[in-house]
Formats: structure tokens, sequence, C-alpha cells
């Protein structure tokens, strides 16, 4: 599919403070990392460690917190990877999905997609 990058703004939970970083879509990433010194200096917490695998099969652990995030106008808070100092963003799928996007390899963006909503039982009619 090739690979590419988009601005995507990051913040802390109250958007108070934001900043700009280009990240590189990578949909085989789950959660979306953000180099640890940009993490603080939003303000932005950790809550969690974590076990990740990563493409080599290594087991690694990394700190986890949330931070809203601001991609094509909207923005979501989402669940953040701690990455390492001066490391490249990573948008991750799961950010994705909260923004109901997919990838187009084609013109390398993403776009808007209709967001799954299945099940077995009613929930009623939108009005």
């Amino acid at each position: 599919m090739g690979t590419f990058k988009v601005q995507l703004q990051v913040g802390d939970t109250v958007g108070q403070r934001s900043i700009t970083v280009e990240a590189l879509v990578d949909t085989g990433a789950t959660h979306t990392v953000v180099p640890r010194d940009v993490l603080a200096a939003l303000g932005v917490e950790p809550i969690e460690r974590v076990v990740f695998s990563l493409a080599d099969e290594r087991a690694v652990e990394y700190e986890i917190g949330e931070a809203r995030v601001r991609l094509d106008g909207r923005e979501r808070t989402t669940v953040v990877v701690f990455g390492e100092e001066g490391a490249m963003p990573l948008l991750g799928a799961t950010t994705l999905e909260l923004f109901n996007m997919a990838v187009d390899p084609v013109r390398r963006r993403p776009v808007p997609v209709p967001g799954p909503l299945k099940q077995s039982w009613s929930i009623g009619t939108p009005s």
C-alpha cells in the first residue's frame, strides 16, 4: 500500500495545550504513538504500562495515556502510546476508527467511511 504522512494535532484532554505533528499513517499499529517529550510538554500523563508486539515479533512494554487528537477538522480523545523521544509519530488504527476514517491508498490520505453498527438487537430508529 505504501506509506504517507498527515498533519495531526495532539493536545491535552481539556483542550488547553496542543501541538501539530507530522504522523506516519500506520494501520498496522493499534494505537497512535507520540514521542514522550511531546506528550510531557502537553501535560499528558501515563496511566498504564501495556505490552505491544513489534513487527519483528519482539514484545515490548510502553506507557499509554489519553490525549485529544484533531484530524480532518474534528477532535476525539484517544489512547496514545508514549514513544521514544525523537521517534516519528504514528497515526494508528484505533484513532482512525474513532474518526470513522479508513486509508485511501491511491490518494494517500485518510477518508471518511460509514461506521459499522451491526447488532442482533434493535436500538431504535435514529431521528
